[in-house]
């Protein structure tokens, strides 16, 4: 397997092969140029990358540990399980290392307010507490159908201080919480900043996101050469619009002996609007300003999509995994909403870790691929976040008492 050279990637007009871009009205062209512009300045400067790094460090928790499932390892019987412990950030997820790097952006273009789309709650979360913070006001949109299975985080954001605003069209999840966004951006351009908090959307975000979570896996790759003085074989990550899964690998990338596995949501099964696997039946289009893998069907209209974990149930995937998966450099499964359960418990019961529904779709993978690894070989799933939230959930789920 030849290593993907991302050294070009995305282009100047953010395109990774044939995906990504910026596909957005008129109106959003200018705020989307000024970002792309003071995010490359700050990457240049000595001051910004001082003030992120103290942020992540003393406020976020940075390093989080790489920590031997010894456990989990035993009952499987094959490959040695690491977990990346992005659960132990503050927040509860690998979420805020993206929204500390916006919010600074956001201020040094002289914003005054925020806003954020969310899912499972843990973005919305941490855009929440980055704007309590540095004193912003900061709005939330969040689908009425997550604000109801995520009721724990939205109780979060409001003690933050956030406006929530529960999303009351169409599916009532993601894709119309990000429609509710970008219509506020667009009428607010002039003092609000759009914490996007996936690897998506328009050109610059899939590249600044990305690059915001890459030290998930700068922090990896030291860890496992610190402990195990080699690479791993195989990395584990959840995707869903991909921002874990691509700060995991990206480090990777250049490593020809690392095999990487992106872990999509199966839901009932790969049935049409039981699921959100973008790679299991989707196709090629645009949704919300890129173009990437969607599910849509023959006419263009997005899908219906169902997960049991609400922060992977999004109808599309960030165009860098779509360009990976397609250089067949990444490879792409899914876990059903059943094997997450599975998973979430045996985890919990092994090792005396709850973790979040979506990162417990990577830990299914896990489960399913170590027995048939070499006690040899090594492998890094990122525990993306914490699975209090969900706590509820699924008690009701596994019919489960107090």
């Amino acid at each position: 397997m030849e290593a993907v050279m991302t050294t070009n990637v995305p282009d100047a007009n953010g395109h990774f092969g044939p995906f990504g871009g910026r596909y957005v009205p008129e109106t959003l062209m200018h705020p989307l140029q000024e970002l792309e512009e003071e995010y490359f300045r700050a990457q240049k400067d000595p001051e910004f990358q001082r003030e992120l790094s103290y942020y992540l460090r003393e406020f976020v928790g940075r390093p989080t540990p790489l920590y031997h499932a010894q456990r989990l390892t035993k009952e499987l019987g094959g490959a040695k399980i690491y977990l990346k412990r992005e659960d132990l950030l503050h927040t509860g997820a690998h979420k805020i290392n993206n929204a500390m790097g916006q919010i600074l952006l956001a201020k040094r273009m002289g914003k005054t307010r925020i806003i954020a789309e969310t899912g499972a709650g843990q973005h919305g979360v941490a855009t929440a507490t980055v704007s309590a913070m540095f004193g912003m006001k900061c709005v939330i949109y969040m689908g009425a159908v997550d604000c109801e299975r995520q009721a724990l985080n939205v109780y979060r954001m409001k003690m933050l201080g956030a406006e929530v605003v529960p999303v009351t069209a169409g599916q009532k999840t993601l894709k119309e919480a990000v429609n509710e966004a970008m219509r506020d951006w667009v009428t607010n351009i002039r003092s609000t900043h759009y914490i996007l908090g996936t690897a998506y959307g328009a050109h610059p975000y899939p590249l600044m996101v990305r690059n915001f979570h890459r030290i998930i896996g700068e922090e990896a790759r030291r860890q496992i050469l610190e402990q195990e003085e080699r690479l791993p074989n195989l990395l584990i990550a959840c995707v869903g619009g991909g921002s874990n899964a691509i700060g995991l690998f990206h480090p990777f990338l250049g490593d020809e002996s690392v095999r990487m596995l992106g872990v999509e949501a199966g839901g009932e099964g790969i049935f049409p609007e039981k699921h959100a696997a973008r790679f299991q039946g989707g196709s090629l289009g645009v949704l919300q300003g890129t173009r990437s893998y969607i599910l849509q069907d023959e006419f263009g209209q997005i899908q219906m999509t169902h997960s049991v974990s609400a922060g992977l149930d999004y109808a599309a995937v960030g165009p860098e995994h779509a360009w990976l998966r397609d250089e067949k450099r990444v490879d792409y499964t899914y876990a059903t909403d059943d094997q997450a359960l599975e998973a979430f418990i045996r985890l919990a019961r092994l090792e005396g870790i709850i973790p979040a529904l979506e990162s417990a779709h990577a830990v299914a993978a896990a489960i399913e691929r170590a027995p048939k690894m070499s006690q040899d070989d090594l492998i890094i799933v990122n525990l993306s976040g914490r699975g209090d939230k969900d706590v509820m959930q699924v008690a009701a789920r596994l019919n489960i008492t107090a």
